[in-house]
C-alpha cells in the first residue's frame, strides 16, 4: 500500500478524485490538504470534509492549506463549479473535523517523518501547498517519492486563458518550484484529461451503481452540460483530476514522454503556460513524465468499479 498525500481545491472533478483514491486499497491516504483555487479556501476545506464524510473513511484527516497564491491575487473558477464548488448536488454539512495544523506543515512534518522515498503527493489544484513547503523546508524535494499531478498543456492550449491551463495559471511561481525541484514527477495534462469526456451515458453508469457516492459523483459532473461544450464536441466536460488518481493506480493505462516542462512567470500574456520541450529541441534535462494518451473505456471502468465500493 502506498502513502499518499492529496493536496486538492475541491470542484467537482476534485471530488470524483479524491472519492477514487478513498476507495481503492492500494493507496492509503494518510492526509488530505485543500488549497484556495476552484473557490476560496473556506470552501475547498469544507467541501474536503464534505467528501470524505461521503466516502465514509471518518479516518482520513482534513487540513487547510494557503488562502492565496505564493505572490498573486486569487483567480477563482465558480463558472465551472459553482459558488460554493460543488453545484449540483447538495451535501450536508461535514461532521468530520478540521485538523488544527496548517496544511503546509502537515506536508512538511509528514514527509519529514516518514522513511525516505514513500510520501507521494497527488496534488490536483493549484501548486501553493507544495511550493510553499518547499521554500519552508527544501530538504523534503530529496524525501518524495513522486508527485503526479494534474495540470498543464501542451497541443490543447489553454482552458483559462488562450495559453494556460487553470492549475498552472493561478500560482505559477509555485509550479515552477515544483518543476525545479528534482522530485519525479508525472503530469496528466489537459492532453490527457480531454480524452475522457463525462458524456451522460457515462455519468448514469454512476447515478446508477445504487449507493449515494455515485449518484453524487454523476450529480456533479452532470453540472458541467450547463456549460459550453463546444469544445468538448458536445459531450461534457473532461474528469481533470481524476486522471491523477487513476495513474497512481494504473500507470498501464496511459502513455507518458519524459520531457522538460518549464513554467512562464513573467509574460502578462503567457503567465502560467507550461512550456513542453517534446522534441528535446532545448538540451534541457527532462524533469517530468508528460502523459498524452489514455485508455477510456478502462478509465470509466476502473471509476465504475471503485465507486461502486463506496457508500
Amino acid at each position: 500500500m502506498r502513502k499518499v498525500i492529496i493536496d486538492t481545491d475541491p470542484g467537482r472533478d476534485d471530488a470524483a478524485a479524491i472519492l477514487l483514491a478513498l476507495a481503492s486499497p492500494e493507496l492509503e491516504v494518510v492526509g488530505i490538504v485543500a488549497v484556495a483555487g476552484n473557490v476560496p479556501l473556506h470552501h475547498t476545506e469544507r467541501n474536503a470534509r464534505r467528501i470524505v464524510d461521503l466516502s465514509g473513511r471518518s479516518d482520513v484527516p482534513v487540513y487547510a492549506g494557503c488562502e492565496r497564491p505564493m505572490s498573486r491575487e486569487l483567480v477563482t473558477s465558480e463558472h465551472v463549479h459553482g459558488q460554493t464548488g460543488l453545484a449540483g448536488y447538495e451535501l450536508p454539512e461535514p461532521r468530520t473535523q478540521l485538523e488544527s495544523r496548517h496544511g503546509v506543515d502537515f506536508i512538511i512534518e509528514t514527509v519529514m517523518s516518514a522513511e525516505s522515498g514513500t510520501i507521494i503527493l497527488c496534488l490536483i489544484g493549484p501548486l501553493t501547498n507544495i511550493g510553499t513547503a518547499l521554500v519552508k523546508q527544501p530538504s523534503i524535494a530529496g524525501r518524495i517519492r513522486e508527485i503526479v499531478l494534474m495540470g498543464g498543456t501542451r497541443a490543447e492550449v489553454g482552458n483559462i486563458t488562450p495559453s494556460a491551463e487553470y492549475n498552472i495559471y493561478v500560482d505559477p511561481e509555485a509550479a515552477d518550484i515544483v518543476m525545479k525541484s528534482g522530485i519525479p514527477i508525472t503530469i496528466a495534462p489537459l492532453d490527457v484529461t480531454g480524452l475522457v469526456l463525462g458524456g451522460r451515458e457515462r455519468l448514469a453508469r454512476f447515478a446508477n451503481l445504487g449507493n449515494r457516492a455515485g449518484a453524487a459523483i454523476a450529480a456533479l459532473l452532470d453540472f458541467s452540460h450547463s456549460l459550453d461544450l463546444t469544445r468538448w464536441d458536445g459531450i461534457g466536460a473532461p474528469l481533470w483530476d481524476p486522471c491523477a488518481v487513476a495513474y497512481l493506480l494504473r500507470p498501464d493505462m496511459f502513455k507518458g514522454k519524459m520531457v522538460n516542462v518549464c513554467i512562464e512567470t513573467t509574460s502578462p500574456l503567457t503567465r502560467g503556460t507550461t512550456v513542453v520541450d517534446w522534441w528535446h529541441a532545448t538540451g534541457r534535462r527532462p524533469n517530468a513524465n508528460f502523459l498524452f494518451e489514455v485508455n477510456v473505456e478502462g478509465f470509466f471502468d476502473l471509476l465504475t468499479e471503485r465507486f461502486a465500493r463506496l457508500p
